[in-house]
């Protein structure tokens, strides 16, 4: 074993790629081909509804739907699933 190379990683020289001929930038990169990115920096449209719960008014943040379930602030938090 040679000295001089100790602690070193060995660079295999296989075939390079450039970043932006594959969309670039990594994880965070460039996401144009995967459509429009939203915009969360205004504020959202809030809709009236009554909670499924506890049965009084609240606003939400989408449009419900009927027959599904709609919670408050209080009940969404204690129906929420624990998370680990």
């Amino acid at each position: 074993m040679r000295e001089d190379n100790k602690g070193q990683r060995r660079s295999f020289g296989g075939p390079r790629r450039n970043n932006d001929s594959r969309g670039g930038g990594g994880r965070f990169g460039r996401r144009d081909n995967r459509g429009p990115r939203r915009d969360f920096s205004g504020p959202r449209e809030m809709h009236k509804a009554t909670c499924s719960e506890c049965g009084t008014e609240c606003e939400v943040p989408f449009k419900p739907t009927e027959g599904r379930s709609v919670f408050c602030n209080e009940c969404f938090a204690k129906n929420k699933p624990k998370r680990y």
